[in-house]
């Protein structure tokens, strides 16, 4: 048996609306290592550490934040999710999206993982959902 969260056992999700399935799991031997987000026959990467820098800084926002999630050609509003995924002064220095063109969404798929995993809360409202961290 395989642990969730690997190829092999992916972790199934629905985006915070509830409108589509999606599948991620992590690819830690990667360069550099990533999270594989299957949405239909379109695969999205977002770099690993995701998990790890999208909690801490809902963390550090002690409230709720719009997801905001755009295509990688769109804007995303002002103090998203989204826009943090983007942000030059993240953690990463920009992108969070691994994939050329396919970049963005970063506010759509990252948050369902993280309430999976049991680190944030996740409205699931028809349209304009938040998120925020689970106080520790």
């Amino acid at each position: 048996m395989t642990a969730e969260g690997t190829k092999e056992d992916p972790w199934v999700l629905v985006t915070a609306p509830g409108s589509s399935e999606y599948s991620m799991y992590s690819d830690p031997e990667s360069d550099p290592p990533a999270l594989v987000c299957q949405v239909g026959s379109t695969t999205l990467k977002y770099h690993l550490r995701a998990i790890e820098d999208l909690s801490t800084w809902l963390r550090e926002q002690q409230d709720w934040v719009p997801l905001g999630a755009a295509d990688e050609n769109k804007p995303a509003p002002e103090g998203s999710v989204e826009a943090w995924g983007r942000d030059p002064m993240n953690p990463v220095s920009g992108w969070y999206g691994l994939r050329k063109g396919y970049r963005g969404r970063f506010g759509m798929y990252l948050p369902p993982l993280l309430e999976k995993l049991g680190l944030v809360e996740l409205t699931h409202e028809k349209r304009n959902n938040m998120v925020r961290a689970i106080p520790n």
